[in-house]
């Protein structure tokens, strides 16, 4: 099976206080073996980058307006007349709040979205090939 993966560079910015913030380079990727996620590695002052992986879906619905709730919430705003998508993260590590560029964000989800259209997630798994294989036998 040929998997696709959707990859794209961007610098994200820490929100350390309202008027404090660093950047942080990450890696967003999908994978169309993983079609309902997305994963962000954030490559942060170590050895090895933080990981993060939520539903696609969840940074889709936030590019336009709030949403999630628990451990990733996403909305979009403006910064200094720039268009930014919001991301907090909170896990039992500690908690974060990263600002990214919407349209580099928007560009990358677009792609992803022209590999996998929105309700095809599940062709992607042949769920319906492994089970008959299964009750095949």
């Amino acid at each position: 099976m040929h998997y696709t993966v959707v990859e794209r560079e961007l610098e994200l910015r820490l929100i350390l206080s309202p008027e404090r913030g660093i950047s942080v380079p990450a890696l967003l990727s999908y994978h169309t073996d993983d079609p309902y996620a997305i994963h962000i590695a954030f490559h942060i002052n170590s050895d090895h980058p933080v990981h993060w992986t939520f539903a696609r879906e969840l940074l889709v619905e936030g590019v336009f307006r709030p949403c999630g709730h628990g451990d990733v919430r996403v909305w979009p705003t403006k910064v200094a007349g720039r268009s930014v998508v919001l991301m907090a993260l909170s896990s039992p590590d500690g908690d974060a709040l990263l600002e990214a560029p919407t349209p580099q964000v928007s560009a990358w989800l677009e792609r992803t979205l022209r590999v996998v259209p929105p309700g095809t997630e599940g062709e992607q798994l042949e769920i319906d090939e492994a089970l008959d294989q299964l009750l095949a036998q």
